[in-house]
């Protein structure tokens, strides 16, 4: 076939649908950040109680470093949980600084 338009028929064969080692080891760390969160919010709760039953300052420290550390999993999971997003194609990057955002309707639209 020649011509202008003349091309194959036939589509470009699917890409196969394989796990990323990337998505995995962003999935480990997401759960590993879960579980760490979960542990920390029971041990503060642990040392809230021992310190209001009277055990002392050292509890009401240790219970104020659970809570801290407990949001910083937190927050560290949810940033996992975004870029996995980024990495399965789900979201995409945001546009360049100095990059003009495209028009929404195409170039009929903008007229």
């Amino acid at each position: 076939m020649t011509g202008k338009r003349a091309g194959s028929r036939r589509a470009a064969p699917a890409s196969s649908a394989r796990t990323s080692p990337l998505a995995l080891a962003i999935c480990v760390g997401i759960t590993l950040c879960v579980v760490a969160w979960g542990y920390l919010v029971y041990a503060a709760i642990d040392f809230g109680t021992a310190a209001r039953g009277g055990s002392g300052s050292s509890a009401w420290m240790f219970m104020a470093l659970a809570c801290l550390g407990a949001i910083a999993c937190l927050f560290v999971g949810l940033l996992l949980v975004a870029r996995l997003s980024r990495t399965l194609g789900i979201t995409r990057e945001p546009p360049a600084p100095g990059e003009a955002p495209r028009p929404i309707g195409g170039k009929r639209a903008a007229r």
